[in-house]
């Protein structure tokens, strides 16, 4: 730095003046000559203030701290500092303006922030239970990875193999000192409950496996890994369900990475009370962009029981599982919505036992059995599903089970597309029920639903088919285009059949058998 310190005439010919700010004023010969009285001061010393009428007025700078602050190239303070850790930066970024604006260049706060928490897009978190991904170029303020940086930086991580390099080198991590790594996610939570940190825990990359996750505090715990995040981080269980939230858990949140119950023996009977996530009486986890996968025979991915059981499940996929996907019984509830419900072995979702979710924009489709399942008093409020291609029927409705479904698309379904019996009930409002390979809606051995104001459409057989002591309202639909009648009644079915325009059927309007007396049209 001999060239830096170089002061009065040499100065001009120093080989580091490579650009000079263009924006800084010229330098007058008295303040030349001011600078060159003050050589003798340590680098980077200010001059001292002089008192000039009882007025305090700042001397010129150090000659070196002068081509420090302001004639080193961009380039060359840019390389410095990339050398800086993140409080180191925030410091330097209190000199000087243009310290301040050079500090804040976000490829130097993406590479720290990349180098901790993996994250190849900006993981916002604004507020608890909230984190979402965004575009760098996108985003409303200049320097997003900072912004994230900030709100991150209390958590925890875990990091199999990287606790011991990061605790035997403090001089390398000068700076974080309060940052916590830990190998096992189990360890992690031990260190919530003795308070070493506030529950905010990074997993990164790698695969987990049968770790004993039983969560009953509101901790929050996200997947951060580079790419798709949620394929990166997964997290598995062979023997016990992965995840098990009991009371206590309210407000936690877990987001962002694969949840799998992979048994060895994938029949087992004891299986059955094993899954994925299990989220049991007075708690209300947050689940969110998560991947949920079982191989498990028996049982379910997702089981939702008890009183008080009420998590919220957001943008997650549960597909390709050997059981039922989403299961929720014994007055749970909870609100389910944009999540992925696909190949599922058994009903893409079963409603039981007075269960009464709230699903919403859930896309339920090409299930190995029924889409929906309602059985047994179960309940439930499903609007704006897309629910398609199912082996059996899209929204079944069994046994006293009695779901309020509105605006939702029932369509291509390999059997029919609404099948209501063994007394069950019901309120389909305002759905398009269209192009199922038998009929759009099926009611039979004393069910007694409301079909009220929906589009019945283009089905392969019949519009609506009531038979074997069927009943229910059939009120202000439009029924139009079916290959069979539009209505059809027969057996000692009774239902109530009014306001509806049945038009451009390839058969008849309303067919009714002889002996189906009874109705009511």
């Amino acid at each position: 730095l001999v060239a830096v310190e170089e002061s009065g005439p040499a100065a001009g010919n120093s080989p580091y003046q490579l650009r000079r700010k263009s924006l800084l004023p010229k330098r007058t010969a008295s303040s030349t000559a001011g600078a060159s009285t003050s050589t003798t001061e340590p680098f980077g010393h200010r001059a001292k203030r002089a008192r000039v009428s009882g007025k305090s007025h700042d001397l010129p700078a150090a000659p070196a701290e002068q081509y420090l602050q302001q004639k080193l190239p961009d380039e060359v303070v840019l390389k410095i500092f990339s050398y800086l850790l993140e409080q180191d930066l925030c410091q330097t970024a209190c000199v000087c303006k243009r310290f301040s604006q050079l500090a804040n260049d976000p490829i130097l706060w993406k590479r720290l922030y990349m180098e901790v928490f993996e994250y190849t897009r900006p993981m916002m978190h604004p507020e608890p239970g909230k984190f979402y991904q965004v575009s760098p170029e996108e985003h409303d303020h200049p320097n997003p990875w900072k912004d994230s940086f900030q709100q991150l930086y209390k958590g925890a991580h875990v990091k199999p193999g990287f606790a011991e390099h990061f605790y035997s080198n403090p001089g390398r991590y000068k700076g974080r000192e309060n940052m916590l790594y830990y190998d096992t996610i189990e360890d992690a939570l031990g260190g919530v409950q003795e308070a070493h940190f506030e529950g905010l825990i990074f997993v990164h990359s790698g695969i987990y496996t049968d770790e004993w996750i039983y969560i009953e505090s509101p901790i929050t715990m996200i997947g951060a890994a580079p790419g798709k995040v949620s394929d990166k981080v997964v997290i598995e269980n062979t023997r016990d369900s992965t995840f098990v939230f009991m009371e206590g858990s309210e407000d936690a949140y877990v987001g962002y990475m694969t949840i799998r119950f992979n048994p060895d023996d994938k029949s087992a009977q004891h299986h059955n009370a094993h899954h994925c996530l299990e989220i049991t009486v007075n708690c209300s986890p947050n689940i969110d962009h998560c991947i949920i996968r079982s191989t498990c025979t028996v049982g379910s991915a997702v089981c939702v029981s008890g009183q008080g059981a009420c998590p919220s499940i957001k943008h997650c996929n549960i597909s390709d599982c050997e059981n039922v996907g989403l299961y929720i019984t014994d007055h749970a509830q909870g609100i389910y919505e944009d999540n992925e419900i696909s190949n599922n072995a058994l009903a893409g979702i079963w409603v039981k036992n007075h269960g009464n979710p709230i699903i919403r924009r859930n896309h339920i489709h090409h299930g190995r059995d029924v889409g929906v399942f309602t059985f047994d008093h179960g309940m439930g409020y499903f609007e704006s599903c897309n629910i398609h291609r199912n082996r059996i029927a899209g929204f079944e409705v069994k046994a006293y089970a009695n779901p309020t479904v509105v605006r939702c698309e029932i369509h291509h379904g390999q059997t029919g597309g609404i099948y209501v019996h063994e007394k069950g009930r019901g309120q389909f409002i305002e759905n398009k029920i269209y192009a199922n390979n038998f009929a759009g809606v099926w009611i039979t051995s004393n069910s007694d639903p409301t079909i009220r104001g929906n589009a019945i459409f283009n089905g392969n057989q019949g519009g609506v088919y009531i038979f074997g002591d069927g009943r229910g309202l059939i009120e202000g639909n439009d029924i139009h285009g079916n290959a069979l009648a539009g209505i059809q009644i027969r057996t000692n079915s009774c239902p109530i059949v009014r306001h509806n325009k049945i038009h451009d059927g390839q058969h008849g309007g309303i067919y009714v058998m002889i002996y189906s007396v009874k109705s009511q049209i």
